[in-house]
């Protein structure tokens, strides 16, 4: 269903889907937030000046994730939980891909996004303890896209990000490693959608 959305429609395609996550999202939206929920959606821009207002969507390895390949992102909080779900389509086809929740909006680089955002912080850094950077402490959302570049991802967390605390997803060049000294470690970022995590 992803792969024939295209921009907006990527997000419609997503929501549809999302029953799991209880109620209905904010239909035909391209950026919608309140109620628990927020909807937003992109197309992927060469990353040179995104400090200074060229997309929120920016490439960094254009081989990879292609000027003109759409993003979508969907969160649902609700009690104590999160639910969100990642939408791509024209990426390179048949390929794994890294994806995380990052602390800072995105910038002309990919450091800019910072650390992967974390429950329970580790208080050494970079943290590549599987004490704290796993799939339940932070949000992974690690994909293979199909044969026209298309994918989705799905994760759920029993906590809510703090206020400010999650401003972008990175998409990373390798499926993320969960071993002792490389655990959260996904190697390049690719590129950056900034969204203002509820």
């Amino acid at each position: 269903m992803v792969a024939k959305a295209k921009g907006a429609g990527v997000v419609v395609a997503l929501a549809a889907s999302l029953t799991v996550m209880g109620g209905a999202a904010p239909a035909g939206a391209q950026s919608a937030q309140g109620d628990g929920w927020l909807v937003k959606s992109g197309t992927f821009s060469p990353a040179v000046g995104a400090g200074s207002g060229s997309g929120d969507a920016v490439t960094y390895d254009r081989e990879l994730v292609p000027e003109g390949a759409d993003i979508a992102v969907v969160e649902r909080t609700t009690g104590k939980r999160t639910y969100l779900l990642l939408g791509v389509r024209g990426l390179k086809a048949d390929r794994e891909y890294g994806a995380h929740i990052h602390t800072k909006p995105c910038g002309d680089d990919g450091d800019a996004a910072g650390p992967h955002y974390q429950d329970e912080a580790d208080p050494v850094t970079p943290s590549v303890d599987p004490a704290y950077a796993n799939p339940r402490n932070e949000v992974w959302l690690d994909f293979a896209t199909d044969g026209e570049g298309a994918a989705h991802a799905f994760a759920a967390q029993d906590w809510r990000f703090r206020k400010g605390g999650a401003m972008s997803l990175v998409l990373h060049e390798e499926k993320t490693h969960t071993g002792h000294g490389e655990a959260g470690m996904a190697g390049d970022r690719l590129a950056c959608f900034t969204v203002p995590f509820a």
